[in-house]
Parts: C-alpha cells; structure tokens; sequence
C-alpha cells in the first residue's frame, strides 16, 4: 500500500424511514451517536425532549465505535425515565473506501467494508409489538430489586438525574 494514498469514503447516511424497527411511531427523537458525541450533550438532549413530553419514544444509533456509546446513553435513558418497552436491532452499513496512485500505471483501488449498526427504540407507549426479535420490557422484571438483601445492587443509589438546560431555573441575587 506504499504506492497509494487513502482518497474518499462513501458511506450510506441513515434515513428516519430506512431504521429497521417496526410500529414506529410518527413522532419519536432520532438520536444518532456518533464517536466523538459528548454523552452529557446527548442525555440532556434527550432527556429535555421527553420532559417537556415532545416525544413518547427515542431510538438510538450507532455504528462501529460508537455502539457502546449509544447502549450506554440509553441504559441511562431508560433508568431515568422507566421506559417500560425497548426493542433493539443490529444492522450493517456498507462502507467503501477509495484509494487512489501514486504511481501512473495503477488502478484504484476500492475496498468495501460492512459497519454494525446499532438500533435502541425506547418507548412509552404501550403499542409495541412484544412479539419481535429484541423485544426487552422492565414490566415484571426489576433487576435492581432482585437477589438478595446485602446485594450491592441492593446499595446502588442513582445519582441526579440529567436536567435539560430549559429546565434548569437559574436565580440572581443583587
């Protein structure tokens, strides 16, 4: 690979109509984590959407780096607000790489590679199908108040939770 240098990247761009979950409402927060995203930036985002009741679901996604980044956000989601359904899906996008000669005489080369891509619905509605393939549902399960009574998970206290910047009511004193 000496005799090339890497050129373009050509990767498909998610669409809100090509995300692979059925029954998803008209009204639902898209959000697309990327690596460098800021978790803070993208909680409070979030998390202000759902107070102010602008959506009822959110789904989140990620590709290669950014999957554990986007389970995380909403693991944290889904704590704060006792989101009773979730439905998760992986998926790949295909991602071609161009390189391109330095030398006249040599063709370009294109390598095309295959990303996993990471899909979370949460909802609050009750109109999710429980029967697909990556249905979870925290109704009747409760995971912090299993096991036993000196289980750490017993222990485990949340901190606050994200505010929206909105939401947050600064006061001045003279």
């Amino acid at each position: 690979m000496d005799n090339y240098f890497k050129g373009k990247n050509v990767e498909e761009e998610l669409e809100r109509s090509k995300i692979p979950l059925k029954d998803l409402p008209e009204n639902f927060l898209l959000m697309q984590v990327k690596g460098g995203s800021k978790m803070a930036n993208l909680l409070s985002h979030a998390s202000g959407i759902l107070e102010d009741k602008a959506a009822t679901a959110v789904v989140w996604s990620g590709a290669g780096v950014a999957i554990p980044k986007a389970i995380s956000c909403a693991e944290i989601i889904k704590r704060q607000f006792s989101i009773p359904h979730q439905v998760s899906k992986l998926t790949y996008k295909r991602i071609e790489e161009f390189w391109e000669p330095k030398i006249d005489g040599l063709e370009t080369i294109v390598v095309k590679r295959q990303v996993p891509v990471i899909h979370i619905l949460l909802s609050l509605d009750n109109n999710v199908d429980v029967q697909q393939l990556g249905y979870q549902s925290l109704e009747g399960k409760k995971f912090w108040q299993m096991g036993q009574s000196n289980s750490k998970n017993q222990q485990y206290k949340a901190k606050k939770p994200f505010k929206h910047k909105k939401s947050q009511e600064k006061t001045v004193t003279s």
